[in-house]
């Protein structure tokens, strides 16, 4: 069997790495290294469009990361995942920093947060996935929101934001902001599979001082866009997801030195598992170095955890909580392994031998 029919036939994992700056597949049953492509710097987060077959590929700086760059990109890459090609590149000038993606299919939208600019504070663009034109954008009034989530219904947006102290609510039908509800600082957040609660990681990441808020989860409270509840954890949360069992999955990092120790200086952090409906901690799985993002296969058997520092993914099995293996993703001496996306084989492709 050659490399095409392989990976036409499995599902597939993709992973980038922003100092790569590249996408690397693999195969998601044998976990084999297949092809690495490519792309322009520096690339941060994925996401799949299953009807089109695409991934898009948010370059969101030139070099580094929030607040230690040289500068931000503007461009989002949009592969093939059957040729493994790049069909495309997408300008979002004149905003920049494109990260946080998020889709709704039904819609053909694509929602991407980029940073503020000179004259506008920061929002989210909005991509016809059809022909890929800008058809609008919408504020957050924030600096800095980097991650978006939407409700499985599309009408509603949450963004994070690093700098202000809200998550800002917006309204998908109306493209406007409608709402912000307070919560230090924040990082990763997801949504559950029935909408019903959003799940937000704060306080942010920072290095230097504890921070004053105890690091965990804020779970808010859909129908009525107020904080419920508080998952505490030990170390500061980055990645929040759910799976499609109902796990809350979070990334915890741990620092060789005291809590509060300078960027570079990690150790191997943990998966930290919610269960459904109690949301009670259910077990942990240690992993790499700064998990960053953390996404899961279509049935919730597994999990899989990018550690940017490790350049790594670790392979998590979420019925056992045990790690079934370690992926190596390339990297050019920066940080390395960052946005996942699991990508399902073709519908009409040949069946998994």
């Amino acid at each position: 069997m050659n490399t095409t029919d392989t990976h036409l036939s499995h599902d597939t994992l993709a992973v980038v790495s922003q100092s790569g700056p590249t996408v690397t597949f693999f195969d998601a049953a044998t976990f084999e290294r297949q092809e690495v492509l490519a792309l322009p710097p520096e690339p941060h987060e994925l996401c799949f469009d299953p009807e089109h077959r695409l991934l898009y590929a948010a370059s969101t700086y030139l070099s580094g990361y929030y607040h230690a760059h040289r500068g931000r990109a503007h461009d989002i890459s949009v592969i093939d995942v059957d040729t493994r090609e790049v069909v495309d590149v997408i300008g979002t000038a004149p905003d920049h920093a494109p990260h946080g993606l998020a889709l709704d299919p039904a819609r053909y939208r694509l929602y991407v947060s980029v940073e503020a600019t000179d004259t506008e504070p920061g929002g989210v663009v909005v991509y016809d996935t059809r022909d890929r034109r800008r058809i609008g954008r919408i504020s957050t009034m924030a600096p800095g929101p980097h991650w978006f989530a939407i409700t499985p219904d599309g009408r509603r947006g949450y963004a994070t934001n690093k700098e202000a102290p809200f998550v800002s609510v917006v309204d998908l039908e109306d493209d406007r902001l409608i709402g912000r509800i307070e919560v230090p600082g924040s990082e990763g957040l997801d949504v559950s599979p029935d909408g019903g609660y959003v799940y937000v990681a704060a306080p942010k990441g920072d290095f230097g001082p504890r921070p004053k808020a105890r690091p965990g989860i804020r779970v808010i409270d859909t129908a009525k866009d107020e904080v419920a509840h508080v998952l505490h954890t030990d170390g500061v949360v980055f990645p929040v997801h759910t799976t499609a069992t109902g796990l809350v999955l979070a990334g915890e990092l741990r620092m060789a030195t005291a809590p509060g120790g300078a960027l570079g200086t990690h150790d191997n952090g943990v998966l930290t598992v919610f269960a459904p409906d109690t949301l009670e901690q259910i077990g942990q799985v240690k992993v790499g170095k700064f998990p960053l993002t953390v996404t899961s296969s279509p049935d919730g058997s597994l999990g899989f955890v990018a550690n940017v520092m490790s350049s790594t993914v670790t392979v998590v099995d979420l019925r056992e909580l045990r790690v079934v293996t370690t992926l190596e993703v390339d990297r050019a001496g920066e940080p390395g392994a960052h946005g996942l996306a699991y990508v399902p084989r073709a519908a009409d492709g040949p069946s998994h031998p």
